[in-house]
C-alpha cells in the first residue's frame, strides 16, 4: 500500500509539474525538422546524451550523423539519486521498450534502473525510481509550440519531429551512454 501511495504521490507530482510547464514556462515554436541524413541509414549504432550541453548525438559507428538539442529533467544537475528527485541518470543504458500511446509523442525507454542503481537505492533506503524514457513534447501541448526549458521528470525530451526520427532509426537493444 505504502508503494502504491508512493507511485500515486509521484504521478500526481508528474502531472503537476507538466501542467505547471505548460502554464508558466516558456514555450518556443517548434524546432526545424531534422536535418536530412543519408538516403542509406537504416539505423543508428549508438546514442550520447551530453546533459552540461543539452545535446543527443546519434552515431553509426564511431561517425556522428546526427544531433539534436534536448531538454532534461527538472533538476538537471547530477545522476538520479531517487524517483521525484528530477534528475537525469548518468551512465550507459539501453533502449528497451517503445511506447507510440505514452503522454508524450513516441517515447523510447530506457533500462533505468539498472542493478548497480537498485542496490545503491536499497542502500540509502529510497526508491531508485525508473520509466526514463527519451521523447517528444507532451500530446496535451499545441502541436506548433515546445517547450523550452528543463521539464521532465528526468527523462529526455526532444522535438516532437526529431522523435518521430529517432523513433524509426533506434532499435530495441540500441546503447545509450548519458554523459555529466
Amino acid at each position: 500500500m505504502k508503494r502504491f501511495l508512493l507511485r500515486l504521490a509521484a504521478g500526481v507530482t508528474l502531472a503537476l509539474a507538466v501542467l505547471a510547464a505548460l502554464w508558466f514556462w516558456p514555450v518556443a515554436p517548434r524546432h526545424a525538422p531534422p536535418p536530412q541524413l543519408p538516403s542509406d541509414l537504416s539505423r543508428l549504432d549508438r546514442l550520447e546524451i551530453d546533459k552540461s550541453d543539452r545535446l543527443l548525438s546519434g552515431y553509426v559507428g564511431a561517425r556522428k550523423v546526427l544531433e539534436m538539442p534536448i531538454a532534461l529533467g527538472f533538476a538537471p544537475e547530477g545522476d538520479k539519486r531517487q524517483e521525484g528527485d528530477g534528475r537525469t541518470p548518468e551512465g550507459r543504458f539501453h533502449v528497451d521498450r517503445r511506447n507510440g500511446q505514452s503522454a508524450y509523442h513516441l517515447s523510447l525507454g530506457l533500462d533505468y534502473p539498472r542493478p548497480e542503481d537498485r542496490a545503491r537505492a536499497a542502500a540509502e533506503g529510497v526508491d531508485p525510481g525508473g520509466d526514463i524514457f527519451i521523447h517528444g513534447q507532451p500530446n496535451a501541448l499545441p502541436d506548433a509550440l515546445m517547450l523550452t526549458h528543463d521539464w521532465t521528470a528526468g527523462c529526455i525530451a526532444v522535438s516532437n519531429a526529431e522523435i518521430a526520427l529517432l523513433w524509426d532509426l533506434v532499435p530495441l537493444g540500441t546503447p545509450v551512454d548519458i554523459h555529466p
